[in-house]
């Protein structure tokens, strides 16, 4: 990679580990589900006047719409409400490499090689050990989980649409997600907590929801497509690895929350197993898509 493109991929990585810190603020001001629908249509309008017609089949557009930006970032939104901790939530979405490959073998028939098979051990690992320190949360730490597995499904998805233009299919994608999301928060917030929260507004809610639709879906996804097809998933996609780094070490000096033993341990087999999958012995076979972003 070019240096400026290789300084671009670690700043895509940096963005989406402060995401993280974005949505923690966010949380203290918006119910999660509102939370998610201003950051989905924030995302969608304007930009939707703007990038012309999707270049893949509705289909696609609506699975991963509702997959990804109404299932995943709702169980994420919540989860992180519940009590998980926004670095570790960085690391644990991680395991969205393993449910990833897992999808691929059921849905698109893929063989797993032995050295992604063992991958996938080592992350497994690394979530178990992860989850022995999140037992007093640990629904907070399954909806984080719940939202990792959605996640495989919608990149499963997204390979099968392979769009060319990441950045328009995204902002079809929050465009479809953010209908579904209001109505959802409706039901479940209720209107007047929502009203309430929208009245309460202050700067620092409005920097976090920028930050989350601006800034981390379009400018983060917009530069990491423009990797992706530049130098392909094999090159740019080890880069992702490097979010939980950025998400802990942020999480750490601006929310201080305080970085375990237990957490370095997991984090380490996690990641190692995700890089162990991405090794590639024989070139015919194209390794699982990794996607990284919150």
């Amino acid at each position: 990679m070019r240096p400026r493109h290789l300084l671009l991929a670690v700043a895509v990585a940096a963005i989406w580990g402060f995401n993280f810190v974005a949505i923690d603020a966010g949380l203290d001001h918006f119910p999660p589900l509102l939370f998610s629908a201003l950051r989905f249509g924030l995302a969608a309008f304007p930009a939707l006047l703007f990038v012309g017609r999707p270049q893949v089949p509705w289909r696609w557009i609506v699975t991963v719409a509702l997959v990804l930006g109404v299932i995943k970032f709702s169980l994420l939104f919540i989860g992180m409400e519940a009590g998980m901790p926004a670095g570790l939530s960085s690391l644990v979405l991680q395991s969205q490499a393993v449910f990833t490959m897992l999808f691929a073998v059921l849905f698109l028939r893929e063989r797993p090689r032995p050295v992604q098979l063992a991958g996938l051990a080592v992350a497994v690992a690394g979530v178990v050990v992860v989850a022995t320190r999140m037992a007093a949360a640990l629904p907070a730490f399954l909806l984080v989980i719940g939202a990792a597995a959605a996640w495989g499904v919608s990149n499963v998805a997204t390979r099968k649409a392979s769009p060319p233009d990441t950045l328009r299919f995204m902002v079809w994608v929050s465009a479809f997600a953010t209908g579904p999301l209001i109505v959802l928060t409706l039901l479940v917030d209720g209107p007047a907590a929502d009203l309430a929260a929208l009245r309460a507004i202050d700067t620092e809610a409005v920097l976090a929801l920028l930050y989350i639709a601006l800034v981390s879906t379009l400018a983060g996804f917009g530069a990491w497509g423009f990797l992706m097809q530049r130098y392909g998933a094999a090159t740019v996609a080890p880069f992702s690895m490097l979010v939980p780094f950025f998400g802990i070490a942020s999480a750490s000096v601006v929310l201080d929350e305080p970085v375990h033993r237990v957490d370095v341990i997991g984090g380490i087999l996690v990641i190692g197993g995700v890089l162990l999958g991405l090794v590639r012995s024989r070139p015919a076979v194209t390794p699982a898509l990794v996607r990284v972003e919150a």
